[in-house]
C-alpha cells in the first residue's frame, strides 16, 4: 500500500500516523530513537506491507500486469490500490478525502522535527501538491508513476502504469474491494494488541 492507505490504516491516532508515514525511511536500530507509539506505527507499516505483499488477492492483481512490470508490479499495484481507496473514499470514511488529507498534512508537520531527512523532503512536496487527494483521479496516478519511474535505478516501465490501470480497471477495483476490508481488520487487530483503540 502507499501513503494514503498507510495513513488511513492508522485510524486517526497521530503518533501511529507519524510512524506509519516515516517507516520506509527508518532503518534498523533507528527505530529505537522514536517514542513508543511512533515505533508501533513503524511496526504497523511493515506488517501492512508484508500482509499486502503476500496476500493471494494482491497476487491476482500483480499477475494482471506482471508481464509489463515484472518485479515492479507490486509497486504499481500499491499505487492502484491507493487510487481505489481515494476514488471510493466515501465507502470508508464519514469525512471527505480533502478534509482527511489536509488534517493529515497538518498533523505530520507538527511532528516534522522527528522525521528522517528523506521524509522531511517528501512531506512539503506532498502537501504542496496535495498528492494524497490527487490519487482519486487516474490521470494523477499516471503522473505519479511517471515521476517514480524517473527515480528507479533500472528500466521499470512503470511510467506506463496509467494505461494498464484503465485497461484492467474493473478487475483491479474488484480485487481491491475484496482485499481492503481484510487489511483493515488485520491493522485493527495489530493495534488492539499494541494499544487500546
Amino acid at each position: 500500500m502507499n501513503y494514503l492507505a498507510h495513513l488511513y490504516l492508522s485510524f486517526k491516532d497521530e503518533e501511529i500516523m507519524v510512524g506509519n508515514f516515516i517507516a520506509d525511511a527508518v532503518k534498523g536500530r533507528q527505530m529505537e530513537d522514536f517514542p513508543e507509539k511512533i515505533r508501533a506505527g513503524i511496526k504497523l507499516h511493515r506488517l501492512i506491507d508484508e500482509f499486502t505483499d503476500t496476500h493471494p488477492l494482491v497476487e491476482v492483481s500483480k499477475s494482471r500486469i506482471r508481464a509489463n512490470y515484472r518485479k515492479y508490479s507490486g509497486v504499481v499495484v500499491d499505487m492502484y490500490f491507493d487510487h481505489f481507496l481515494a476514488a471510493n473514499w466515501h465507502d470508508f470514511s464519514d469525512e471527505t478525502l480533502l478534509y482527511f488529507t489536509r488534517n493529515s498534512y497538518k498533523m505530520l508537520f507538527m511532528h516534522y522535527v522527528l522525521m528522517p531527512p528523506r521524509m522531511k523532503k517528501i512531506l512539503p512536496l506532498m502537501a504542496a501538491g496535495n498528492w494524497l487527494n490527487s490519487y482519486a483521479k487516474t490521470d494523477n496516478i499516471s503522473l505519479a508513476l511517471q515521476g517514480m519511474s524517473r527515480r528507479t535505478k533500472f528500466v521499470s516501465g512503470i511510467e506506463n502504469g496509467g494505461t494498464d490501470l484503465k485497461i484492467h480497471y474493473q478487475d483491479l477495483e474488484e480485487d481491491f474491494r475484496k482485499f481492503f476490508p481484510e487489511l483493515m481488520a488485520f491493522s485493527r487487530s495489530f493495534l488492539a494488541k499494541e494499544l487500546v483503540l
